[in-house]
């Protein structure tokens, strides 16, 4: 669907498609099961620019509905290769707002080439959804700081060469950017994940890991209510976006096999009970298209309305792609559960983005939070002017 794009977006459509075509699709599922992604892929998708394309436009990204479209393209082909984008864009653009121009100059063009990639490592074994209270402490010493703690899921972990890590200053939340090769760093690879296992996650654990005074991103403190929500802010945008990928994905290989599969002397897509499911399916995909496209526009604009937007559009397509992935396992019967088909790491993959950058339920807390205090808002000035 391209309607409301403009000529150029509707070009990078076309190219982000090309090339999810030829050198994605057709490796996903060895992706998956080699549980990596390899550095060929890499330097393909940096030779395009598009590791930085969820960097601000100032730092060379693209805009807000082109880098979308990119989400929805190499979502729909292979969810761990747009997770690396979405990491890339997680950095980068919390660098590109946060950072000094020093931190910028050293660590953004290298983010943008290929010659870095990035991690945002917050979660902890003990910490997940209430990401300001992480574990991990860093004290003051001298001319640096102290870095101890476990951080875990941490996505391109294993091949980062630069790490945004939150920890806490005293009592104050507060984001250092870690070069890989700084003194007390230990990474496990993490396997055996149920999705986007091509995303070579680990466990990062710092032990006396010092680091350089001038490592922190922003002020002290500023860690988790403006470095680590303006990254996730941006996770959860990619996310959406790639969401619509998976379950657009899902719906056209539901549509072929119920086009094409006989029982009971018809196609499939001749029962009703299967229409019923690809009607439902059709109706949700362009919902959660249109959600995104609607906050790709507020982010367009500016509006800081546009965060409110991107939390509705990442909770609707996460949970619309979990659901027709599901449904078109579903419709594909026996094959929809082996490795024959595409849906089965589909549904794999759909059940992980329901829990990343924010579940289900915090998404569900955070959007009727947000509107009931307007509503408060509002009515209290109604009141006040009657």
């Amino acid at each position: 669907m391209t309607t409301g794009l403009t000529d150029t977006q509707r070009d990078n459509q076309a190219a982000f498609r090309a090339f999810a075509d030829s050198h994605v699709r057709p490796f996903a599922d060895t992706f998956d099961r080699a549980e990596q992604l390899p550095r060929e892929l890499i330097a393909q998708l940096a030779a395009t620019n598009w590791l930085a394309a969820g960097f601000r436009e100032a730092d060379g990204g693209l805009d807000p509905i082109s880098f979308g479209l990119l989400n929805e393209e190499i979502g729909a082909a292979c969810s761990s290769v747009r997770s690396l984008l979405t990491v890339q864009a997680m950095v980068g653009s919390a660098l590109g707002r946060w950072a000094t121009r020093e931190q910028q100059d050293q660590w953004l063009p290298r983010l943008r080439d290929g010659t870095a990639i990035g991690s945002f490592c917050l979660t902890e074994p003990n910490v997940g959804s209430d990401g300001k209270s992480v574990e991990t402490a860093a004290r003051r010493r001298g001319t640096e700081y102290v870095l101890d703690g476990h951080k875990k899921w941490i996505s391109f972990g294993q091949i980062a060469d630069v790490l945004l890590v939150i920890a806490r200053v005293d009592d104050r939340p507060t984001a250092f950017l870690v070069d890989r090769q700084s003194p007390g760093i230990d990474i496990v690879p993490i396997r055996g994940l149920l999705g986007v296992r091509a995303t070579m996650l680990a466990e990062v654990m710092f032990t006396e890991c010092r680091v350089p005074a001038d490592a922190v991103v922003g002020r002290v403190g500023l860690g988790f209510s403006h470095v680590a929500t303006s990254a996730l802010d941006v996770g959860r945008y990619s996310i959406a976006w790639g969401c619509v990928g998976i379950a657009q994905a899902a719906l056209d290989a539901a549509l072929q096999y119920a086009g094409s599969r006989r029982q009971f002397g018809v196609v499939l897509g001749e029962h009703q009970l299967v229409r019923r499911l690809l009607t439902r399916a059709i109706a949700d995909v362009r919902a959660a298209r249109l959600l995104c496209l609607n906050a790709a526009r507020y982010r367009q604009e500016g509006d800081p309305a546009g965060v409110l937007e991107t939390l509705i559009a990442k909770y609707f397509a996460s949970n619309v792609a979990s659901r027709i992935a599901s449904d078109a396992v579903q419709i594909h019967g026996a094959v929809g559960v082996s490795r024959e088909a595409v849906v089965e790491r589909l549904m794999r993959d759909a059940k992980i983005m329901e829990i990343v950058e924010g579940s289900t339920q915090i998404q569900e807390l955070l959007i009727s939070r947000d509107v009931l205090q307007t509503a408060m808002a509002e009515a209290t000035v109604e009141q006040a002017v009657g």
